[in-house]
């Protein structure tokens, strides 16, 4: 069921595409605590826990939870194609293992640390575009510019395809999940872009990441190519939206709260545990999992085939497990969130997606460390997999 009608029971009937809920899900959050798992039939259906310690005891617990389909809504399959997964975040042990251990070293702190001088150029270049201009669209402009760019740079692809990543992404996690047919074009024009840059490093070897995963073997074999393609993917599809949605939010709060604009801007040695606690309180990512054995959560019956969706926004505004968890503490010292996940599935990337953020935030606030929403009216967000603002129109002196 994919009915528009307005949700009556937010409990038997939440609709995570509700312009309301994407706009502010916390007071939905608040109100399913005490359920304490919500469930739908829209969207082919699924279970929504929004405490801490289901959401986490779900994602630690692969014996009853698979990861096989990740995403919020079903999966489109095409008669006559081969599904292309996304390994390892859509993997289940024992793949997952040995696909993860393949990206651990190229996001390692160190190996982070190698993209930092030029992501800080490229914010400085952007913020050049707009800054005696006295107004911007902090998402556009700004925040969506950057994680394309670094995980092109990461991966030695052509920075001037960043705008084409970020069409994509936007068609397979944004507007596509609504929209099949613009997901089904989305996913046929990423998958031929990688497939195209796939087979130049099968012919023409260099010192970037798709070469070294094309290097790479598993039990004395070469990591299959159709294994390639498909963790290509998710660095394109998940070092991108989650990233720029981070980053976003975190320029729309500081629009909004000149004492935590000013404190990051006077001492940016506070910015890295600030980053922390922007990124608990506006948690971009949810993620599915497929019931794999009947199980129960929090007094909930579930049975395999059912969908859960892990609200790691959800779980890190519970009040249990967070002082203040509706308020925005940028010094927060005790913040054991999981923006990133947890379990097996933390993200690979969060290194990287942490110097990406800092990064924007430092260079943001050197040049601009006064500036305010231009109309709160204004600001659009998208929400499903991976909720983030699209539009912050600014104004700046």
């Amino acid at each position: 069921m994919t009915t528009t009608e307005p949700v009556q029971d937010w409990r038997s009937d939440y609709d995570i595409f509700d312009p309301g809920y994407i706009a502010d899900p916390a007071p939905r959050w608040d109100e399913l605590r005490g359920c304490p798992i919500a469930h739908t039939d829209r969207w082919g259906g699924s279970w929504l826990p929004t405490r801490y310690r289901d959401v986490h005891g779900i994602a630690h617990d692969v014996q009853h939870f698979s990861s096989t389909q990740v995403t919020v809504v079903p999966r489109v399959v095409v008669p006559g194609t081969e599904h292309v997964h996304a390994p390892p975040i859509d993997s289940d042990p024992p793949e997952h293992g040995w696909s993860r251990r393949l990206l651990l070293p190229a996001f390692a702190p160190r190996a982070v640390e190698k993209h930092e001088a030029g992501t800080r150029a490229l914010c400085r270049s952007l913020v050049d575009r707009f800054v005696d201009r006295g107004r911007a669209d902090a998402a556009v402009e700004y925040a969506q510019q950057i994680p394309s760019r670094v995980i092109a740079e990461l991966m030695g692809i052509p920075s001037d395809r960043a705008d084409d990543f970020t069409e994509w992404v936007r068609g397979l996690l944004e507007l596509g999940q609504t929209d099949i047919p613009l997901r089904l074009r989305s996913r046929e024009a990423l998958f031929g872009f990688l497939t195209e840059i796939i087979e130049d490093r099968q012919r023409h070897p260099r010192d970037d990441l798709i070469t070294e995963l094309l290097r790479s073997e598993v039990d004395r074999q070469p990591v299959p190519v159709s294994h390639v393609l498909g963790t290509c993917q998710l660095l394109i599809i998940a070092g991108i939206d989650t990233t720029w949605s981070s980053i976003g939010s975190a320029l729309w709060h500081l629009a909004q709260q000149p004492e935590d604009r000013r404190r990051l801007a006077e001492d940016p040695a506070m910015i890295p545990t600030a980053v922390e606690e922007l990124l608990r309180a506006y948690s971009p990512v949810t993620m599915a999992r497929i019931v794999r054995e009947p199980t129960e959560i929090g007094g909930v019956s579930m049975q395999p085939g059912e969908r859960v969706l892990m609200s790691f926004p959800a779980a890190n505004r519970d009040p249990d497990a967070f002082e203040d968890a509706d308020r925005v503490v940028i010094d927060r010292q005790h913040n054991r969130h999981v923006a990133f996940g947890v379990g097996i599935h933390r993200c690979a990337g969060s290194n990287l997606a942490r110097m990406e953020m800092r990064v924007a935030l430092e260079e943001w606030l050197a040049r601009i460390p006064e500036f305010r929403l231009e109309d709160p009216s204004l600001v659009t967000w998208a929400g499903g997999q991976v909720r983030g603002p699209r539009s912050i129109p600014v104004l700046f002196p």
